[in-house]
């Protein structure tokens, strides 16, 4: 079972005497905390009404009753006092992986934020959004296993065997990546070590680079009468590799905007695969370094003049590349 917040209030039997519209948003932390909701109340609002129809709580239209409150750990008949209702501790060790966003601490979920001060390990990524840490414990630890390109590199084994090491000894681990865990961050293997190993996982997912490092940019991946998709593809192999599973033909002629991760280094090779695949060579395309941080730089051309542009303008990773119409559109915008 996966969450987008941390299990603060798993178990939790929280009794509420009132319905209003305040109470019903405290009682939807509670319920994404994992709480058993149950509200005793003569009127409700509407969304109270529909979460007892979907289940979600249990409502009972009357007046309250001592077994009410007997069943109860915890009873609140004011809307203010669920915020400071205690946490239910299982003493059991759990890895949440946090998607952080690209770099900038600002884009962190707020999920993902509550999910790093509740932490009593982090282990990050360089991509990761490393200026949130600072709010932490003194005594929380932080594991860097950051993979640089063409340089030192933790392998992803030895990063499973971490994440599932300190789960066993009771302890709350987070996996702070950059982006989303689930896009290209291989979230979806440190996943299946847990559940191997037996450790409970949950996912908190983050803004993606594909969407954001455009959006940064002024470039809307979409646009009405524009373009009506976009495809985002790895560029860590080239076209043509034995590893690369990836039909570039058909890409070339999908009609929708192309968005290349990891793809620096193979960028020529992708741009030559396209426009043999029958993509104009005039199709505009961009290049966005940095996302979100005070060195972002963005460089224009077309599919065919873009790898020269980027490489005149000394442009490394991460970058993210925008090929289509909409990468014609825009200035950069703050974050």
């Amino acid at each position: 079972m996966t969450s987008v917040l941390p299990a603060t209030s798993t178990g939790r039997r929280i009794l509420v005497t009132s319905g209003d519209a305040r109470t019903a948003a405290h009682v939807d932390a509670l319920l994404a905390g994992g709480a058993d909701v149950t509200v005793v109340a003569a009127e409700v609002c509407a969304t109270i009404e529909d979460w007892s129809l979907r289940g979600l709580v249990t409502w009972h239209a009357r007046d309250l009753t001592l077994d009410d409150v007997h069943a109860a750990d915890v009873v609140v008949n004011r809307p203010e006092a669920l915020a400071d209702c205690p946490p239910a501790s299982s003493g059991e060790g759990h890895v949440t992986l946090v998607g952080g966003g690209p770099s900038d601490p600002g884009l962190l979920t707020i999920a993902g934020h509550a999910a790093l001060l509740a932490a009593d390990v982090i282990v990050t990524d360089r991509l990761a959004p490393l200026a949130a840490l600072t709010a932490l414990r003194p005594e929380v630890e932080v594991i860097d296993v950051g993979k640089i390109p063409h340089g030192r590199s933790t392998p992803q084994e030895e990063i499973n065997r971490v994440l599932v090491e300190h789960a066993r000894a009771g302890r709350r681990v987070v996996r702070l990546k950059g982006g989303d865990s689930y896009v290209f961050g291989r979230g979806g293997e440190e996943v299946d070590a847990c559940r191997e190993a037996g450790v409970p996982v949950s996912v908190v997912p983050g803004v993606s680079s594909a969407i954001s490092g455009p959006a940064l940019a002024g470039i809307p991946v979409t646009h009405r009468g524009v373009s009506q998709g976009f495809t985002v593809v790895s560029g860590h192999v080239p076209p043509g590799h034995p590893e690369s599973t990836i039909d570039w033909s058909a890409l070339a002629r999908s009609g929708t905007t192309i968005v290349v991760l990891m793809g620096v280094r193979t960028l020529p090779a992708i741009a030559e695969a396209l426009i043999t695949g029958g993509l104009d060579p005039h199709t505009p395309a961009a290049v966005v370094a940095d996302a979100a941080r005070p060195s972002q730089e963005v460089v224009r051309g077309t599919v065919r003049t873009i790898d020269a542009v980027a490489t005149a303008a000394g442009i490394g990773a991460p970058a993210v590349a925008v090929i289509g119409a909409v990468a014609a559109r825009g200035v950069e915008v703050e974050a």
